[in-house]
């Protein structure tokens, strides 16, 4: 019996086989972009990081993201970048700097019954990593963040079709970014940076 019903899967499994080979031959499901991002922080403080008003810089970053559609309106993006240097300020002065890698990973809608305009609404997890950690106030006052941050993000945005391949993509995304500084000497908390970027991004979309 149990052979009969393994033959009986390998059947049904084998007949939709054909099936499957025709939708991957109709559209591939792979997706790609490129993207400048403003990060906008928002530099929420407590603590000494209040009094000291220490604060991320913002500035601009180049972005790579992957797209993968498991349904013409259901996708995954992986937003990817390398450790980008921010700048740390305090009353406006900078006092160095450290890294931050922050992949994002989201699950998308794509609303595709509008032509060549597809706007898209994403939501999933952060997780940054901050490199340097002790290179601010050039290690003088001993402080340091935590090694990373986990959290989620937000996505709104829309590609815009010129043809089957190329477009351009507008996309603004939010992601909850922070962190506690310590003293270098016992770890102790001085306060909490609040970063929580906003990031709104133009760039080129391509799909394969």
């Amino acid at each position: 019996m149990r052979i009969k019903s393994l033959v009986a899967a390998m059947a049904a499994v084998a007949s939709l086989a054909p099936i499957a080979a025709q939708a991957q031959a109709e559209e591939n499901p792979w997706m790609v972009r490129v993207r400048a991002v403003d990060l906008l922080w928002q530099n929420g403080q407590t603590g000494a990081v209040q009094a000291l008003n220490v604060q991320a810089k913002n500035q601009w970053i180049p972005e790579f993201d992957v797209s993968y559609f498991f349904t013409k309106n259901i996708a995954a993006e992986l937003v990817l970048t390398w450790p980008q240097q921010v700048n740390i300020t305090a009353g406006g002065t900078n006092i160095g700097k450290v890294s931050a890698l922050p992949p994002s990973l989201l699950a998308q809608y794509h609303f595709t019954d509008l032509g060549a305009f597809k706007p898209y609404i994403g939501a999933g997890v952060n997780y940054t990593v901050f490199g340097n950690r002790q290179n601010f106030y050039g290690g003088g006052a001993g402080l340091q963040v935590e090694p990373s941050s986990f959290g989620v993000v937000g996505q709104v945005g829309m590609d815009y079709m010129f043809d089957k391949n190329w477009g351009l993509n507008v996309d603004v995304k939010y992601a909850t970014i922070a962190t506690n500084v310590q003293t270098v000497a016992g770890g102790a908390n001085v306060g909490k940076l609040t970063l929580n970027p906003w990031m709104p991004a133009v760039g080129v979309t391509y799909k394969f």
